[in-house]
């Protein structure tokens, strides 16, 4: 096993905190318990990938926000300085963490999103009752003066097919059937067992999207979901359908996506991820109007980043007294 780097000497350690972009995580959890022995950065702009290895040179440690910052094996070999990762969550897919393991680079994880588990599944039924109904475009006619500028539909005997049913989508079954939706599921992997288990019904993946009124994504991305559901599949939606995606925003062909919005092939989307974030100002998917996109709020709530952030305070003074906590297998 490769020795980790050791503490710095005669100076208090470097901390950066990466990608607060709300300016919060120093409200939400006690940083001074390190002051003593640590001088500590929030950093609330995203840093573009070409400028990382100059921005963050100077520091010892980085607090990363899971899945924001993309962190490869060169970057890390380029960060000679750099001691000590404290993650967030239990899973980091834009982490190198085998080329820091080599370079004796701790990393230390947090034991999840606390009770903001089940907030991606929230926001994914605000998007859809949002778009069934109207809403932001309502809201902002009432604004104008405007009184009932549209009609909506309900949720009641409507369709509801899920392309993953573990957890997440799981939960988002039983909600549905709350609602006095139908429910029907396909992923990979999904027997029709596991998907009675889960609150669903079993089908296959065409027979999802010809049938659904409403498609929400619930997969982990990884190569075989990459680009899941490319514009064969949306061609398959009813005119009326809504694509909701609070995933991972690589499981959708984007492009085709798009195409679909532009030309009124689907009802519309709700989007909270995409396949570069911060999503860039001049994107087309911004203009289109029958998009309801969010910037990747799904887990972004009080409960999970005060989860998320006490946990990195407390590795971290595990790793600046020498003993750091949660450390990834």
């Amino acid at each position: 096993m490769t020795a980790f780097r050791p503490l710095p000497t005669g100076r208090k350690a470097r901390i950066a905190v990466l990608d607060d972009y709300m300016g919060v995580a120093h409200r939400l959890a006690d940083w001074s318990v390190l002051e003593d022995r640590a001088e500590i950065s929030f950093l609330r702009r995203a840093i573009p990938q070409d400028q990382l290895v100059k921005e963050l040179e100077p520091y010892d440690a980085i607090c990363l926000l899971r899945e924001r910052s993309d962190i490869p094996g060169d970057i890390l070999a380029s960060l000679p300085n750099l001691k000590a990762i404290a993650a967030t969550g239990r899973r980091n897919r834009t982490l190198d963490s085998q080329t820091a393991a080599e370079l004796g680079i701790p990393i230390m994880m947090t034991d999840g999103s606390g009770n903001g588990v089940y907030a991606t599944v929230e926001l994914a039924w605000g998007l859809i009752i949002s778009l069934l109904r109207h809403i932001p475009e309502e809201s902002a006619a009432m604004r104008d003066g405007a009184w009932q500028t549209r009609l909506g539909s309900s949720l009641y005997g409507r369709t509801l097919g899920l392309i993953g049913l573990g957890r997440l989508g799981s939960r988002m079954a039983s909600i549905a059937q709350a609602f006095g939706m139908n429910v029907i599921a396909w992923s990979p992997n999904l027997t029709p067992s596991r998907a009675t288990a889960g609150g669903a019904t079993f089908a296959d993946k065409d027979t999802v999207f010809r049938t659904a009124d409403i498609i929400s994504l619930h997969l982990v991305l990884g190569e075989s979901t990459r680009g899941i559901v490319g514009a064969d599949d949306l061609e398959r939606l009813k005119p009326h359908a809504l694509l909701i995606n609070t995933a991972r925003g690589p499981l959708v062909d984007h492009d085709a996506l798009v195409d679909a919005l532009s030309k009124g092939k689907i009802g519309g989307a709700g989007v909270d991820v995409y396949d570069l974030e911060p999503l860039a100002a001049d994107a087309r998917i911004r203009t289109m109007p029958n998009a309801l996109l969010t910037p990747h709020l799904g887990y972004s709530v009080q409960e999970t980043f005060e989860s998320f952030y006490c946990q990195t305070v407390e590795n971290l003074d595990g790793w600046l007294s020498g003993n750091p906590k949660r450390l990834l297998a």
